[in-house]
Order: C-alpha cells, then structure tokens, then sequence
C-alpha cells in the first residue's frame, strides 16, 4: 500500500481530470440525497470507498518543497477516494453528520490564488472535499470556512493544478456551488441541486430558458391548415431536450428530470430512482472517445480512449449511507458510516467492479 500510495502522487492524471455530473434530491419523507457520476476513462487503481476515522492527521499543502498546514480531522467520514499519505484523498463523500460533496472537473475556467490571502490558510484544491467533510458540520459552515479562513491556491500536485469546482449539500436542503475563477472564488448559494463541467453555475442556469418550454405532459393534436395530426406517441412534451453528452446537456436534463421526476417515498426508494436518474446523463462506453491525450503511469492499467462513467454514488444525510454501483456492476452496494464512527482505523473497500448476474429461475 505504501509504495502504491507514492506512485500516485507522482501521477497527474489518476483522479483530477474525470468529467461528472451531480445531483441533489429529497425523498417524500425528507431523506436528503446527493450523488454524482464519475465519468472519466480510467480510475485510479487502488480508488474505493474510503473510511477516515475522527482524528485523523493530514496536510492541506502536499508539494515539492514539503507540506503545509497541518490538519486534524473533527469527523469521521467515507466516500470515493485513496488513501494516500501523508494527505488522503476523496473525490466525494459524507460525514457523521450528514454533510455530502464532491469536486467535478471545471477546464478552462478554474483560477486559484498565487499566495494566501492574510489570516488564512492554504489548502490545494485536491483536499478541499476531505477537509470541508473533517472539519464542517454543515453548508454553513463550509461556507464560513472558505469565506474566513482558507484560500485555494495554485500549487501543483502531482505535477499539476487541477481545474476543479465543488458542490455541497446537507440535511437543510441546500446545496452550494464553489467555483474559483479568473475574478475570484464564487459561492453560489441555494442553487438548483445539479452541477456538471464548464461553463460556470450561472451560465448553465441563464441557459435554461433556451429550454423553458420543455414538460412532462405530452402535446395534444396539432392543427394545420384544417388538417388535424393526432399525437401517436408519448413523450412529445420533452422535445427540444439536449441528448449528448456534454456538460451544458447533462446539466438541462438533470434539471428536467430533478423538476418532474417523482421522488421514492423513502430512501430504499429515492436511491433506486435517483440511480435512474443519473442513467439518463451517463457516459455509454465508446460514445464519447476522448480528443486529448493525458499521461499514462504503470498504475493506469485500463485505461481507454473514451470517457464513460466509471461509477455512480448516492449518499443520504440522515442514515449516513453510501451506494454505489458501477458500469460493470449495477447492483447497488452500501456501506454503513453511521456504524463506524466509533472506529479508529481507515480502511479501503474495493469498488466490486465484476458483474453480477441472479439465476431467478426456482430450485427444481
């Protein structure tokens, strides 16, 4: 683990370029929800649902010249990620008390500061998702802590800065977008619950009303010139929506589906739905092959020349549980936090990518 644990953090391109899309949603009897898709051509080998135990030490600047701003963690939390040293990584998690988030990829948008700004602390971009999750109970406080008393800064890791953007959710309903630019870093408050890649949060939410006419309800007979046309098929209402893969599409169609979408009536529920949901953004192997080249490390063992989406997350903030499945394996695994905030120990579990398949015939 230790030498696996050195290669990746001379590896630019394990986990900081993937694409994604996410997504906040509430069950009819108020489980709150957050999930992304992972949508890149590789996953970093060792990545899997990684527990953090409360107390756990780290750094929030890993470089060459040493590290920086040493941290202890306040809660314990778990998600998609890998346990490197001396600082770990997740792409997106939970904690004990039911903050969820994660980073997606922001390309040609993402600025971060040349120095800190007085009175606080440095923190790479990579760690921002494990530091917001040890160290803030809620959205508030996530947005206290990165208004007073850090700064996202240009240094690389791996060899590179990576042009991330962040969103956040808990048990209140609110979800934020945190996106560092040329002009600063935004925190866009109350947001709509969905977030994909570039452009920024609010250009894809003034981009909606190219699509204000979109609906769940199919569209009557049509007239023309005295002739009747009578509707022959479902779904005439969605016409107009955005098919393809990229950012600006998933991100409309997300909003559709989160608008008429019909919520599970409890979590068991929700998540199953909220996984459909997500089907409708995710990357098919093959249909999206991928135009630039990005370095390849031994640790790369599978990578492909086109993005897909690698796997699917779910959490929920009230039972601290986080589902997974992958593109080889859809059937939907769990781990518990809520019974593990007492251990003291880290651990890794594989993502269990194999396919499974149920014979349902009965024993004859």
């Amino acid at each position: 683990m230790e030498v696996l644990m050195s290669k990746a953090y001379n590896n630019p391109t394990l986990f900081l370029e993937a694409g994604c899309s996410a997504l906040a949603w509430s069950t009819e009897d108020g489980r709150h929800l957050w999930g992304r898709n992972y949508d890149f051509d590789r996953l970093a080998e060792g990545s899997g649902m990684t527990f953090l135990p409360r107390g756990t030490s780290y750094f929030g600047v890993n470089g060459p010249d040493g590290t920086a701003f040493p941290c202890t963690s306040r809660y314990a939390c778990a998600g998609m990620g890998l346990l490197l040293k001396p600082s770990p990584v997740l792409y997106e998690g939970i904690n004990e008390k039911g903050l969820m988030g994660g980073q997606l990829y922001y390309r040609g948008f993402a600025e971060y500061a040349k120095d800190c700004r007085a009175g606080t602390q440095p923190l790479q971009p990579p760690f921002l998702v494990f530091h917001m999750l040890a160290q803030c109970a809620s959205v508030e406080e996530v947005v206290r802590c990165l208004e007073e008393e850090l700064t996202l800064v240009d240094v690389p890791m791996m060899g590179t800065v990576s042009p991330l953007h962040w969103a956040f959710h808990d048990k209140s309903g609110e979800t934020i977008v945190v996106e560092p630019d040329k002009e600063g870093l935004h925190i866009y408050r109350n947001t709509l619950g969905v977030m994909t890649n570039s452009p920024g949060y609010p250009w894809h939410k003034m981009n909606l009303l190219n699509y204000a006419g979109i609906r769940d309800l199919d569209y009557p007979s049509v007239d023309l010139d005295g002739e009747s046309l009578e509707q022959c098929f479902s779904g005439s209402g969605a016409q107009g929506l955005p098919g393809d893969w990229s950012s600006p599409a998933r991100f409309v169609r997300l909003v559709f589906l989160k608008k008429y979408a019909l919520p599970g009536k409890d979590e068991e529920e929700g998540v199953g739905r909220m996984f459909h949901l997500f089907q409708s953004a995710a990357f098919p192997l093959g249909l999206v092959r991928v135009s630039h080249k990005s370095h390849v490390t031994e640790l790369d063992k599978d990578v492909v020349p086109y993005d897909y989406t690698v796997y699917t997350s779910i959490y929920c903030g009230e039972s601290l549980r986080a589902y997974w499945t992958t593109y080889e394996n859809q059937q939907i695994q769990f781990l518990d936090l809520a019974a593990l905030t007492e251990r003291k120990e880290p651990f890794s579990i594989p993502l269990g990518r194999e396919p499974v398949f149920k014979n349902a015939a009965p024993d004859l």
